[in-house]
């Protein structure tokens, strides 16, 4: 794995970048910034979004046009066409952050040095579609950013460097994108020109400790008040801002956007409004509903909502359908 005390070069490398979300905009600029030669840009094709349904561009996309470089938007990599153009390319390493499609064997290998991947957590736990807000979920102390050679198994790949961050005790879902998202873009250029100059040697993950981070789903974002108040917590930082927690009342998906935990109240049932201050009991504790949101209004703070929307105290408040 690297060591910090080497200086890296600064010959620049045939590239190829393969990424789509804003998580992986920071490590392209850094790439760009490190004067690299980056001849093709990979990202998902553009995307209906909006009321409008307008075909939008992939944050990856559009910062490979701000920077003039050649865009490719494959709906996948398996046809041997797009592979023999990818092959074509005649890259020293390609680098993989969040692209969003699985990479045939062919794929991986055409490189010199491989396909590199920015992965955001600390391999071999939360290999898989949802890294970062499944840490958040499990209470994790730490997170960080494995940078790996990619194979064919999820996430399996030996690796080139670990990156360990302490998650703050109010990280939201946002925040920790964010600051893994730099502590990614800070390493690549290093990482990668120790590699490729034969500075490290990747090491294979460990056996022990694997876990896995299934993609999100809309319906888990459901708060279940029967649930422990320090686990429906987690789930309001972790959704924040996609797919949002949310409670049902009167009918209506109220979206919880910070919350904070509280004590319970002896023989309260889960689900029950305990106070003027939105404070509702749980299976253990009790969870403060401090920010929400209506469907196509702002976010507001509770007294605010109230204001709005009463929710007088002995309130109950829907519970989903178990799991």
């Amino acid at each position: 794995m690297s060591d910090s005390t080497i200086p890296f070069s600064t010959k620049p490398l045939r590239l190829a970048f393969m990424g789509t979300p804003d998580f992986a905009v920071p490590t392209l600029e850094a790439l760009i910034a490190a004067g690299h030669e980056i001849v093709a840009v990979y990202t998902q094709p553009p995307r209906p979004a909006g009321r409008g349904h307008r075909e939008r561009r992939s944050p990856v996309h559009e910062t490979a046009l701000a920077h003039d470089l050649p865009v490719s938007t494959p709906q996948n990599l398996k046809n041997p066409q797009a592979q023999a153009d990818f092959a074509a390319l005649n890259l020293d390493a390609a680098v993989v952050v969040a692209y969003g499609q699985i990479l045939p064997q062919a794929v991986l290998d055409a490189p010199r040095h491989g396909c590199v991947n920015v992965h955001a957590s600390l391999l071999p736990r939360w290999r898989g579609a949802a890294p970062i807000q499944r840490a958040l979920l499990a209470g994790d102390a730490e997170s960080g950013v494995t940078l790996m050679r990619m194979e064919a198994g999820l996430d399996t790949g030996p690796m080139l460097a670990r990156l360990p961050l302490q998650i703050a005790p109010d990280e939201t879902g946002q925040s920790l994108h964010d600051r893994l998202a730099l502590l990614g873009a800070d390493a690549i250029a290093e990482v990668l020109a120790d590699y490729v100059e034969g500075r490290i040697t990747p090491e294979a993950q460990p056996e022990e400790g694997v876990t896995y981070a299934a993609k999100l789903t809309r319906e888990e974002s459901a708060l279940d008040w029967r649930r422990p108040a320090v686990e429906l917590e987690r789930k309001v930082r972790a959704f924040t801002p996609w797919p949002g927690a949310f409670c049902e009342l009167d009918g209506a998906r109220i979206k919880v956007v910070q919350a904070s935990l509280q004590d319970g109240q002896a023989g309260a049932a889960p689900g029950t409004v305990l106070d003027d201050r939105l404070t509702v009991a749980c299976g253990v504790g009790a969870l403060r509903l401090e920010k929400l949101q209506r469907p196509g209004r702002s976010i507001l703070k509770a007294g605010d909502f109230l204001r709005g929307f009463a929710v007088p105290a002995g309130t109950t408040l829907s519970l989903p359908e178990p799991e």
